[in-house]
C-alpha cells in the first residue's frame, strides 16, 4: 500500500506477524534544485521523519497520534540508536542509504526498528562472504536471488544490518555471524525469521525469547529490510 504525503511516496505495510503497521519512503540523495544543490543529509533525514509521522498520525489509531502540532526531532538514544520525539512522546525509526537514496521507516507501534539498503556492486568478487555469512543462509538467498551471488549477499547483508539496527547496535559490537538468517515464510518469500547467538545476545540479552522477522523487499539492484523487534518477551503458551 503507498500514498503521496507531502510530496513523497509512502508505503505501509504489515509484515511481521503483528497487529502494527510500518510505514517507509526515500528521497533522492543530494540532488540539484533549480535553485542550487538540494538538501543535506539531515534536512533529508528530518523531511522524510516528518512526513511519516503525520502519515502515521493521520491513520488515528496509534499512542501519540494527538501530537500532530508539537514540535518533531530526530534524536541519538543509546548506542546511537536514532528516534523520533515529538513532544513528550518518542518512536522508534531508522535510517539507511543505498542505491543513492535514503531511506527511513517508522514503526506504527511499540517495537524497535531497524531499516538497511544494499547494492548488489557492494559484494564483488574477493568479497569475504564466508566472514560474514553461514553457508546454509547464502545458499537459501542463492536460491531467492535467481543465481546472482552479489544479489544473494547484499539481500543477506541488508537483512543482517536491520536487525543490528533493530537491536541499537552495529557490527563494531556484533559479529555478522551472530545474527542468523533463516528460510524465507509467507507467500512473497522475502519474509525471514532471525536468530541470535553469541555476541548479539551478549550485547542485548533482553532480545532472548522474543520474536525477530524481517521483511524485503527488491528495488533494482537494491535489496531494502526492515526488521522489527518486540520491546517485550514472546509469551509461549
Amino acid at each position: 500500500m503507498a500514498k503521496v504525503c507531502e510530496g513523497i511516496t509512502v508505503h505501509m505495510m504489515n509484515p511481521f506477524h503483528q497487529r502494527e503497521p510500518v510505514f517507509y519512503a526515500s528521497l533522492q540523495l543530494g540532488s540539484e534544485t533549480p535553485k542550487g544543490p538540494g538538501p543535506n543529509r539531515e534536512e533529508t533525514r528530518h523531511r522524510l521523519a516528518s512526513t511519516l509521522w503525520h502519515y502515521r498520525a493521520v491513520r488515528g489509531n496509534s499512542p501519540g497520534n494527538s501530537r500532530t502540532d508539537s514540535p518533531i526531532q530526530v534524536v541519538s538514544g543509546l548506542r546511537g540508536r536514532p528516534h523520533l520525539l515529538v513532544g513528550e512522546y518518542r518512536v522508534a525509526i531508522s535510517f539507511s542509504e543505498g542505491g543513492g537514496k535514503i531511506w527511513a521507516a517508522l514503526s506504527g507501534g511499540e517495537s524497535d526498528i531497524g531499516i538497511d539498503a544494499a547494492v548488489s556492486d557492494e559484494f564483488q568478487k574477493g568479497y569475504p562472504l564466508h566472514r560474514v555469512f553461514h553457508p546454509e543462509e547464502l545458499h537459501h538467498a542463492v536460491m531467492l536471488a535467481d543465481g546472482e551471488l552479489g544479489k544473494a549477499s547484499a539481500l543477506l547483508w541488508s537483512v543482517k544490518e536491520a536487525v543490528a539496527k533493530a537491536l541499537g547496535c552495529a557490527f563494531h559490537l556484533v559479529e555478522p555471524r551472530d545474527i542468523t538468517v533463516f528460510p524465507s515464510t509467507g507467500d512473497d518469500g522475502y519474509t525471514f525469521p532471525v536468530g541470535l547467538s553469541g555476541k548479539a545476545l551478549e550485547r542485548v540479552p533482553l532480545a532472548a525469547g522474543r520474536t525477530l522477522w524481517v521483511r524485503s523487499l527488491p528495488h533494482g539492484q537494491t535489496w531494502l529490510s526492515i526488521a522489527l523487534l518486540n520491546r517485550r518477551p514472546t509469551v509461549h503458551e
